[in-house]
């Protein structure tokens, strides 16, 4: 069967990466804590989190780890990342688990058997970056609390771990979703590619490639709010998009070294009152 009978719309497709783009805004007032997971069950708060957005919400279908419980999204590389945690400080939702990231760096990408994206990219183009690398997913925001607030506790976190770690890339699969077919990621993979490609030298190729010779590439498409996140960061795209049938979905590989960060976010990002 080809690709494109496959590329069907799907009930609540949205763009993954597994992260959504902000909906109705948490009070101004709110306030967000950001704490990276230690106890086994706080790992799988976060989990439960996932699933209620990935599989509830946008309708993605993840083969299912051996041994998970119910309504878990779970993989085999969780138990090698590190899990950022983000719940509101006070109020009468104190505590409440609202955001997750997963961060897997290089050391621990190499007890893993490589990086998740290794799954979807050949990267053997950039393995040298690797060395000191984290790969970053898995993110998402309660559909209730997706406010500015909750995704600047997250990448405030996420900022001062790269940090502390001297990690100086970071790479990962932006998620754009396919409900349409997949115009719209090809689309978007043609828009972006004229501005913020990296040189042929650095090029990755998909796996399972998104069949662009059959997609529309003409469609006026906007980057989804992670994609701009990263671009506006520095990132930059390592290749054309692979088709994630478990998350009907289009991934674009992304790479952020940390010395092209603008000096602005690492002034915000480092600064605790902001």
């Amino acid at each position: 069967m080809s690709h494109v009978a496959l590329l069907r719309p799907r009930p609540h497709d949205a763009a993954p990466d597994r992260a959504v783009a902000l909906h109705p805004p948490a009070p101004a007032t709110t306030r967000f804590v950001a704490a990276w997971a230690r106890p086994a069950d706080e790992v799988a708060e976060a989990q439960r989190l996932r699933w209620r957005v990935f599989v509830d919400e946008m309708g993605a279908r993840p083969q299912p780890l051996p041994g998970t419980p119910p309504q878990h999204d779970a993989d085999r590389f969780d138990a090698f990342c590190e899990h950022l945690l983000v719940r509101v400080a006070d109020g009468p939702c104190a505590g409440l688990l609202v955001g997750t990231y997963r961060v897997l760096v290089a050391d621990a990408a190499r007890r893993a058997g490589g990086f998740y994206s290794d799954g979807e990219f050949d990267l053997q183009p950039v393995r040298a970056l690797l060395l000191r690398a984290a790969e970053l997913g898995r993110s998402c925001v309660h559909p209730e609390w997706r406010s500015g607030g909750a995704i600047l506790a997250l990448w405030g976190a996420l900022y001062g771990f790269l940090e502390r770690h001297r990690i100086e890339v970071v790479i990962g699969c932006a998620s754009v979703g396919i409900g349409d077919g997949g115009h719209h990621a090809a689309s978007l993979w043609r828009r972006l590619r004229e501005t913020h490609l990296v040189d042929a030298a650095l090029r990755v190729a998909p796996r399972l490639p998104l069949p662009l010779a059959h997609l529309r590439d003409d469609l006026d498409a906007e980057p989804p709010a992670l994609v701009k996140g990263y671009l506006r960061c520095g990132g930059r795209l390592l290749g054309p998009p692979a088709w994630d049938p478990d998350f009907n979905a289009a991934d674009l590989p992304l790479m952020l070294r940390l010395a092209d960060f603008p000096s602005r976010y690492q002034r915000h990002f480092a600064d605790p009152a902001g």
